[in-house]
């Protein structure tokens, strides 16, 4: 078959380049029909308004769309779809529900958008192991609706309804991540296709650590001591390849199934308030609530700019001043002792992330260059902290110089050595994290 698209060289991989006669935004007509012949032709589409829709995410980063975008039903498909890519050196970009704030979807080089979302079953649900395996257009609004009755709830909760492939993807957190942990704390196991087709289960296939046992062997004892764990928690099984591919932004394969954590559903809530004179105060009740160890489930912080915002959007009679937001999770006499014991940014400050909203006309270019430095600037600022650039929505294209400066050259170059082992030909959404 012949070469697809215009050559191209690029810093990851200086050495590859692919296609030649075609223009960026052509496919050969042989290559769409291989697509087609794989996902069926309604689930292809080349139309430029398709593509501009899967160029862009929620971020101020302009729209680079694919040359195609491609529905697959089922792992299969997605097998078959990227060795396809694979062979003929066509970068592979996976889409989800688009909400991410990074430019992750970005086609930077052209190539192959995957969507994901008409792979949207819940395809196992273990109540008595707490855990559950959804595929990626399942959506986190979506899988709580079908916990409902259970008991059960999937707590982590970026704000937006994002699929739950793709938070794994992003590494996302949110407002609950003070009690119950972000994705990384709550993927037990992914199902990821590789670059070249082939399929891997990261924790081994259909594992979800289920309730377990361990031998106790006296330490003197000098014979064999078998250590083994049926236990949902518990896995010291070689590499946490899991843990390398959660936040790992589609560089590394496609992720076509996770297994997540689920946790016992609050029998109560009750939210409060409190306003503060200064954003010091609010920050030092915070640091004093967590060190007196009372299990909130979320603390939220809002300035007086988005307090005034606020107020005047939902006509809202709020006093404008640094606002803590909290709510507490638990049975009512839980509750009840919490309470006794509480007293433009937007923050999870029970997390230590926030985030600054700025309003921006990304068709001002000299705008959209100070809005982009003073986010450098901010990002190196937290980093100066010892904290890092990104809490929840990951590198993407714009803080990929704040990586190596937070993880060092060394670190960067250890990524990307992994990234050449597992995408050796850089395929998998070029120009993101690295």
């Amino acid at each position: 078959m012949a070469r697809l698209l215009r050559s191209a060289t690029w810093e990851l991989f200086p050495w590859r380049g692919y296609c030649s006669q075609k223009a960026k935004g052509e496919l050969c007509r042989d290559f769409v029909e291989a697509l087609k012949a794989v996902v069926g032709g309604s689930h292809v589409s080349t139309a430029a308004v398709v593509r501009e829709q899967h160029g862009r995410d929620e971020s101020v980063h302009r729209c680079e769309p694919p040359d195609a975008v491609v529905w697959p039903q089922n792992v299969e498909q997605v097998s078959r779809l990227a060795a396809l890519c694979y062979r003929q050196g066509v970068p592979i970009i996976p889409f989800g529900t688009g909400t991410g704030l990074e430019g992750g979807v970005c086609a930077v080089q052209g190539g192959v958008c995957v969507n994901l979302t008409h792979m949207d079953r819940i395809l196992e649900l273990n109540q008595e192991d707490f855990s559950v395996v959804v595929e990626p257009g399942v959506t986190r609004k979506a899988l709580n609706a079908h916990l409902r009755d259970s008991g059960l709830w999937f707590p982590v909760d970026p704000g937006a309804d994002a699929s739950l492939c793709g938070m794994a993807a992003t590494g996302a957190s949110g407002t609950n991540a003070v009690r119950y942990g972000t994705m990384r704390d709550n993927v037990l196991n992914l199902e990821v296709v590789l670059p070249d087709g082939r399929l891997l289960h990261t924790a081994g296939r259909g594992r979800h650590f289920r309730f377990g046992f361990w031998p106790e062997i006296p330490h003197h004892t000098a014979w064999y001591s078998p250590c083994v764990s049926l236990g949902r928690r518990k896995s010291a099984a070689g590499y946490n390849l899991t843990g390398l591919f959660v936040g790992s932004e589609g560089t590394l394969g496609l992720i076509t199934a996770t297994t997540l954590r689920l946790h016992p559903a609050p029998e109560a809530t009750v939210a409060a308030t409190c306003a503060f004179p200064s954003v010091q105060a609010a920050v030092d009740s915070t640091v004093h609530i967590l060190q007196a160890a009372v299990p909130v489930a979320r603390i939220e912080f809002l300035d007086e700019v988005m307090m005034d915002a606020c107020n005047r959007y939902s006509k809202l009679n709020c006093l404008v001043a640094p606002t803590l937001f909290l709510e507490f999770h638990g049975s009512q006499q839980a509750l009840e002792e919490q309470l006794q014991r509480t007293g433009s940014i937007v923050g999870h400050v029970g997390d230590g992330n926030f985030h600054c909203i700025l309003l921006v006309n990304p068709d001002d270019a000299e705008e959209l260059g100070r809005v982009k430095a003073f986010a450098e600037q901010l990002g190196r600022r937290a980093l100066a902290l010892h904290g890092t650039c990104t809490g929840e929505h990951g590198i993407g294209m714009g803080k990929r110089q704040l990586l190596q400066e937070e993880v060092g050259a060394v670190g960067v170059e250890t990524m990307r050595q992994l990234k050449a082992v597992l995408d050796p030909q850089g395929l998998m959404n070029p120009g993101k994290v690295l």
